[in-house]
């Protein structure tokens, strides 16, 4: 059986390599490349100088709507935590139930290991999304 597969895998590999001949047509594909390679960075450099624009009209938004640079920035920075905070938690979640549901089935202190990591992404979770909402009453609120 091995000896099969074996062969098959070499057969597969022969078939599926396939020659490449040199030609003198290096120039004008340097060229072309050369071309192409000045387009992306332009239009790299382009989204990125309008991605730090559109977030430095946003952290102004905040800072005009908290009435303070410091309330405006610790805003914004809780706005990206919470945004941020989602895949990490559904990621850590995933990672605790494998340790919980799949590697705890033969050890027991591997099981509470993946529900105490659970237990804490969780909590991590919820604290990320409710305090921009707490920030926002206590600073707008209160302070007036």
């Amino acid at each position: 059986m091995k000896k099969k597969l074996a062969i098959i895998t070499i057969i597969l590999c022969i078939f599926g390599s396939s020659i490449v001949l040199a030609t003198n047509s290096q120039k004008i594909s340097n060229n072309t490349k050369n071309i192409n390679n000045e387009k992306t960075q332009e239009t790299s450099i382009s989204k990125i100088v309008d991605f730090k624009d559109k977030e430095k009209k946003t952290l102004e938004d905040y800072k005009q709507a908290y009435g303070s640079e410091t309330y405006g920035m610790t805003a914004y920075i809780l706005n990206r935590i919470q945004i941020y905070s989602i895949p990490f938690c559904f990621l850590g979640i995933a990672l605790s139930a494998i340790y919980q549901y799949v590697l705890g089935i033969r050890r027991l202190d591997t099981r509470d290991k993946g529900f105490a990591i659970m237990i804490s992404v969780i909590t991590i979770f919820v604290i990320a999304q409710v305090l921009p909402l707490i920030f926002a009453i206590v600073v707008k609120g209160w302070r007036g």
